[in-house]
């Protein structure tokens, strides 16, 4: 049996790594992260009236200080500029 074993559950297993490894970095970048920061990407449903079906939150914590922000996409789906769109919405206090 030389063939690959593929997960018939997974959610296209490799491309949302890359793309949450993609969304870490820009995050990390746009932020001008230490190492010791912890950057989390999730895909969650949303279930808000309407809100498109997916969204994609970033949550960074360094220290005390936590900050999230949400792209209304699926995570295969954003871009950099989503991302520093999205962290630049989380902080403007209007």
């Amino acid at each position: 049996m030389n063939e690959a074993f593929v997960n018939p559950l997974a959610r296209n297993g490799l491309s949302i790594i890359n793309s949450a490894r993609a969304i870490k970095s820009w995050a990390r970048d746009r932020l001008s992260l230490p190492d010791d920061a912890v950057v989390s990407v999730s895909e969650l449903a949303c279930h808000v009236p309407g809100c498109p079906p997916k969204e994609t939150v970033i949550l960074v914590v360094q220290g005390t200080e936590t900050v999230q922000a949400s792209v209304h996409k699926p995570m295969k789906d954003v871009t950099e500029d989503d991302v520093a769109h999205a962290f630049s919405a989380a902080s403007d206090p209007h």
